[in-house]
């Protein structure tokens, strides 16, 4: 259910939806980064690769703690893209995809505290299966993290039900 088609059944964090193709153009900037990260890593830049992976994990942690409407490729859609688009058909509920920029935080944190630790291959890794999720959301619109997301708000609902 979108927050557009019956605000009163959600909670008042989510009554401002956000349009959902914004998560979709930033997961196409993630995606082609973190692209560029395997390959320079892959290539002998590990350097490069490992610098670049840590901006990620700093815009990772920005949509995700400042919230997906304050992540700055949301703000090149929203400034950019937006206005040259027809008006979304529904709006969305920030909070999966706030809480997807998490789980890619915690990806990308990953691989740079393991690649300071010195284990090998850190940096593709990360970046790689990263890349996975970012690539599945803005090619094929299948956010893994907000489906992770909604999985663990079921659980939560049957739990003390």
């Amino acid at each position: 259910m979108s927050a557009s088609t019956d605000r009163s059944a959600e909670p008042a964090t989510a009554e401002r939806g956000i349009d959902p193709r914004g998560p979709r153009f930033g997961a196409a900037i993630t995606a082609t980064l973190l692209l560029v990260t395997v390959v320079l890593a892959v290539a002998g830049a590990a350097t490069a690769a490992f610098w670049l992976l840590v901006a990620l994990t700093a815009l990772f942690a920005w949509g995700a703690f400042a919230g997906i409407r304050r992540h700055p490729f949301g703000l090149l859609f929203a400034k950019f893209v937006r206005p040259r688009l027809a008006p979304p058909a529904e709006l969305e509920d920030p909070r999966p995809p706030t809480f997807a920029q998490g789980v890619g935080f915690a990806v990308a944190a990953a691989g740079v505290i393991l690649a300071l630790l010195g284990v090998p291959y850190a940096v593709p890794i990360a970046a790689g299966a990263a890349f996975i999720a970012a690539f599945l959301n803005a090619a094929f619109d299948f956010c893994l993290g907000c489906q992770l997301y909604l999985l663990l708000v079921r659980a939560r609902v049957i739990r003390t039900a």
